[in-house]
């Protein structure tokens, strides 16, 4: 597992204080408490880590019917109490837990509960796009207000625009600059930022950007809901280049295979994949394997220890961002300050 230490305004002020003498009251002090649903225990112990303070004691049964079964085991009444859930590699069942948490909370009144979501899975159904279908992420923002959320944090979300259908403050962070930072730090010569389809070269753009790199993008076309594409072609130039694929998430890692066989036929040299969110199953996995990307960059926002252990795959965390984020809102700071700097320290 790869750290980044991302270098923060905020960690000097409480170094100096440090110095100075100050006391540094905890976050149990000032009311604050974190927990952690089922699917991200690994990630919110990351965060308290890096807060210095421990999990919320909590307990999660699912019981044979399937029938999810959730109980806090401290006390939390007047405490601003932030629980975090991914939406993942079981987005039912991720997203009814979630639901069942913040309702705990609210009735052993909680003085606020802010939903922690790495990963959102429900941000590609975005839109009416066809006849007779839900707009889901609208039916699960609705959901989670109505049980009570007051705050969403989330990260790299397929479609931006979901923050504009909740009523509640949602906090949209962006993993970019975590993961060009370990790009900038494997010195890649003579590189070319890729997008696989339209729909991501103004991110793709973005990571030009950052990396000083050109953009080349796939031309991708989709016929129906069975998650596989088809790229046409590659506009840009690539002959000779060290490509770097970049996608918000990836389920069967089809595209990024496809976009890498096309990339090759039009003479890049070495290929990488990058990713925010990966959710590849024993397929996907076997696919990539197979395939002639050299290696895929993820974050840790969904906990799938198949993926993490595969030797193409190189993993940096988000935690510590999503910790500092807890910080910054509860002292009512901004939080642009998380992207003024990008480390390049890794263990």
């Amino acid at each position: 597992m790869v750290f980044v230490k991302l270098y923060l305004k905020l960690s000097i002020e409480m170094k100096e204080d440090v110095m100075k003498g100050e006391r540094i009251m905890s976050l149990e002090e000032i009311g604050v408490k974190i927990f952690a649903g089922s699917s991200s225990l690994s990630f919110a112990e990351k965060m308290c880590k890096y807060l210095g303070t421990e999990i919320g004691q909590s307990q999660t049964i699912n019981f044979s019917e399937g029938n999810t079964f959730v109980k806090i085991l401290e006390k939390v009444r007047d405490k601003d109490v932030y629980i975090v859930q991914t939406i993942g590699l079981r987005p039912n069942d991720d997203f009814m837990e979630l639901i069942f948490w913040i309702d705990a909370f609210k009735r052993s009144s909680a003085s606020s509960v802010t939903a922690i979501i790495p990963y959102f899975s429900y941000a590609k159904g975005d839109k009416k796009d066809e006849p007779r279908v839900s707009i889901r992420a609208r039916v699960c923002a609705d959901c989670l207000e109505v049980t009570g959320v007051d705050r969403i944090i989330t990260m790299d979300l397929h479609s931006p625009q979901i923050q504009g259908f909740f009523k509640k403050p949602v906090d949209h962070l962006y993993g970019m600059p975590i993961l060009c930072g370990y790009i900038k730090s494997k010195n890649i010569e003579n590189m070319v930022v890729v997008s696989p389809d339209v729909g991501f070269a103004k991110n793709a753009r973005k990571f030009a950007t950052a990396l000083k790199a050109p953009v080349a993008i796939g031309d991708k076309t989709r016929n129906c809901h069975n998650e596989k594409a088809e790229i046409l072609e590659i506009i840009g130039n690539v002959k000779g280049k060290n490509a770097i694929i970049v996608d918000d998430f990836t389920i069967s890692c089809g595209t990024l295979v496809d976009t890498a066989r096309a990339l090759k036929e039009n003479g890049a040299e070495k290929i990488y994949a990058c990713v925010s969110h990966a959710l590849l199953g024993d397929k996907g996995l076997k696919a990539l394997e197979n395939s002639v990307i050299e290696e895929l960059i993820i974050t840790d926002t969904v906990e799938n220890q198949k993926v993490f252990k595969h030797p193409k795959v190189k993993v940096v965390t988000v935690a510590q961002l999503f910790a500092q984020a807890v910080k910054i809102i509860h002292n009512r700071d901004s939080l642009s300050q998380l992207f003024d700097n990008i480390g390049t320290c890794f263990d």
